[in-house]
């Protein structure tokens, strides 16, 4: 169980980090995605804010990944999904601009951003109280 709490808090950090690098350092190139810009003016602040937020929410998944307490752990799922499921919602209400296809692939995406951390922020009721690894420290949940 472990591992898998493991490998998804790391595939939400790591996918965080390259979002993140991509739209604070290349925000035009982030902004012309279709499912991006969505017909809207680009605006590079904006742009670079997302990008850097992004890149804090990664800091929070990848302590999760690391620690593995299950108070940061639950923290770091429910972190991100504060931001999915918001996402998704503002999403599914602008998506008049895409063809169907690209549309129907955005939402699938969305959703199972969603799901995996649900799934797994459920996991996490299954654990002990503590689930720490036994290389970082006394096994207590700080």
């Amino acid at each position: 169980m472990r591992r898998l709490l493991r490998a998804g808090l790391g595939f939400l950090a790591a996918t965080q980090t390259v979002v993140g690098v991509w739209a604070l350092f290349l925000p035009a190139r982030f902004f012309a995605l279709e499912v991006v810009g969505m017909g809207m003016a680009y605006n590079e602040h904006l742009m670079r804010d997302y990008g850097a937020m992004t890149l804090a929410s990664a800091v929070v998944l990848g302590a999760a990944t690391i620690h593995m307490g299950q108070w940061m752990t639950r923290t770091a799922f429910v972190m991100y999904l504060a931001w999915a499921v918001p996402h998704f919602l503002v999403h599914l209400t602008m998506l008049d601009h895409l063809a169907p296809s690209t549309a129907t692939l955005l939402m699938v995406a969305l959703g199972l951003a969603i799901a995996l951390p649900a799934g797994l922020l459920v996991l996490t009721e299954r654990e002990p109280r503590t689930f720490d690894d036994s290389r970082t420290g006394s096994g207590t949940d700080r």
